[in-house]
C-alpha cells in the first residue's frame, strides 16, 4: 500500500509547496548545505506520514460501505427430509436352545460308540450302545410266548364265536395274550434304553465317555454333548422405557466384534415380564448361522430399531447451540445476492440422536440453508458469504 501511494504523496506535497518551493528545493540542493538539506528532508517526511494516516482512515471508511465489506466465509447445508431409523444399542451373548448333554438311561458297559467329535448327526441317529446284560435274549423269549398266547387267543375266540367252549376259557386266553403283549412292549422299552440316540439334528461337540466305560444314569455319566448351531439366538435386557417401542418383527442388527461381521435380523419375541431388579424386559433375536462361524456364548453388539421417521429433518450435532434459557438454536442463511446471505437465529426442538446426527422436530423447514462451518462464529443479522452448500443426506 505504501509503495502505491508514494507518487501520490509526492504530487500532493509538490502541489502544496507550489513551483516556487520546487525551485527553492533545487537551489537548496545546489547550495550543498548539508544541515539545511537534512532539515528539509525531515519536514517532508513528517508531511508524508500525516498523509499516510489520512489515507488509512479513508480506506477504513470505504470498507464499511455495502459491497466492499470483508464478509466471513461459511458453508451451508440444505435441509432435506429423509428416512431416519433410530437404533438402541445393547450387548448380549449368543445362545442355542439345542445344546445338551446326553446321559445313558440304563447302567452297563458302553459297548460301542458310533460317532466322533465334530460329526453331523440326524435326529434319532444311533450314537452308542450299552451292554444289555442278556435283555435281548429275554425279549426274544417273551416274543415267542406272546406269539403262542396270540394263537391260543385267536383259536379260542373262533370257538367262542361259534358258541363252543366256556366263557372263562375265552377270557383266560384273552388275558394271557394281553399280558404277554404288554410284557414284550415293556421289555422292548427297557432294551431300547441300551441304545443312545440323537434327540435332535446337530453336531457332536464332545464325546465324553470312551468305549468300554461303565456308565449309569445321573450326573457324572454324560456320554455326549450335541449342539445345533442352526438355531441360534441372542437374548438382551431392554430398559422398561422402550416397552412400547419394540415389538415382534422390529428390525435388528447384530455385530460380532470377533468375526467382524454384521447380520440383519428382526425381533422374534419380546418378554411379558419386567424384572424388578433391573427394570428391564427380555427381547429374543434369532441369529442365522449359515456358515457355522457363530458359536454359543459369542459376544455380540445388538442394535434394535426402536423409532423410525420417513420424513425427518436431520442436522449435524455440531451446528446446534444453546442459549441461557436452555433453548437450542441453529443459524439460517437467507440469501441476498449470489453467494451472499444474512444470518438469522432459529429456535428448534430436537428429537432423537443417532451418533453425531440429531433429528429436528420443529423450527426448520425443508429447503432452509443451515450454517455449518462457521456456525460458532456468526451472529444474528450478520452478513456472510457462502463458500460451499451441500445437502444433509
Amino acid at each position: 500500500m505504501k509503495n502505491i501511494f508514494v507518487p501520490l504523496i509526492a504530487m500532493l506535497i509538490l502541489a502544496a509547496c507550489g513551483g516556487g518551493n520546487e525551485k527553492s528545493l533545487e537551489s537548496l540542493i545546489a547550495e550543498r548545505n548539508l544541515e539545511a538539506i537534512r532539515a528539509k528532508k525531515t519536514e517532508i517526511s513528517e508531511q508524508q506520514k500525516a498523509l499516510e494516516s489520512k489515507i488509512k482512515k479513508l480506506d477504513s471508511a470505504i470498507s464499511t460501505f455495502k459491497g466492499n465489506e470483508k464478509l466471513d466465509l461459511v458453508t451451508t447445508i440444505t435441509a432435506e427430509t429423509q428416512i431416519f431409523n433410530h437404533f438402541l444399542d445393547l450387548q448380549g451373548n449368543v445362545s442355542t436352545k439345542q445344546n445338551v448333554l446326553i446321559y445313558p438311561e440304563m447302567q452297563g458297559t458302553l459297548q460301542r460308540v458310533y460317532v466322533k467329535e465334530g460329526q453331523n448327526v440326524s435326529k434319532g441317529q444311533l450314537l452308542a450302545s450299552i451292554d444289555d446284560g442278556g435283555m435281548s435274549s429275554q425279549l426274544a423269549q417273551l416274543k415267542t410266548q406272546a406269539a403262542l398266547a396270540k394263537t391260543t387267543f385267536e383259536r379260542q375266540k373262533k370257538l367262542w364265536d361259534q358258541k363252543i367252549g366256556s366263557e372263562i376259557q375265552f377270557l383266560q386266553a384273552k388275558s394271557n395274550y394281553e399280558a404277554s403283549d404288554s410284557a414284550v412292549k415293556q421289555a422292548a422299552s427297557q432294551l431300547g434304553k441300551s441304545t443312545i440316540r440323537a434327540p435332535f439334528s446337530g453336531i457332536v461337540d464332545d464325546v465324553i465317555k470312551e468305549q468300554g466305560t461303565v456308565v449309569s444314569p445321573g450326573p457324572g455319566s454324560e456320554v455326549f454333548r450335541i449342539v445345533n448351531l442352526s438355531n441360534m439366538y441372542i437374548e438382551v435386557d431392554v430398559p422398561e422405557s422402550y416397552v412400547g417401542a419394540l415389538k415382534q418383527g422390529s428390525k435388528a442388527m447384530v455385530y460380532f466384534p470377533v468375526l467382524g461381521d454384521t447380520i440383519a435380523t428382526s425381533v422374534r419375541q419380546t418378554g411379558n415380564f419386567i424384572n424388578p431388579n433391573n427394570r428391564a424386559f427380555t427381547v429374543e433375536i434369532p441369529v442365522p448361522n449359515n456358515n457355522g462361524d457363530i458359536k454359543p456364548n459369542l459376544t455380540a453388539k445388538v442394535s434394535l430399531n426402536d423409532y423410525s421417521n420417513d420424513e425427518a429433518i436431520l442436522v449435524p450435532q455440531g451446528i446446534i447451540s444453546e442459549n441461557a434459557e436452555g433453548q437450542q438454536y441453529v443459524y439460517i442463511a437467507d440469501k441476498t445476492d449470489d453467494n451472499k446471505a444474512t444470518v438469522s437465529r432459529r429456535i428448534i426442538t430436537t428429537g432423537r440422536t443417532q451418533g453425531s446426527i440429531v433429528e429436528v422436530i420443529s423450527g426448520i423447514e425443508a429447503g432452509a440453508l443451515l450454517v455449518n462451518e462457521g456456525a460458532r462464529n456468526v451472529k444474528e443479522g450478520q452478513n456472510v458469504q457462502i463458500l460451499i452448500n451441500t445437502t444433509n443426506e
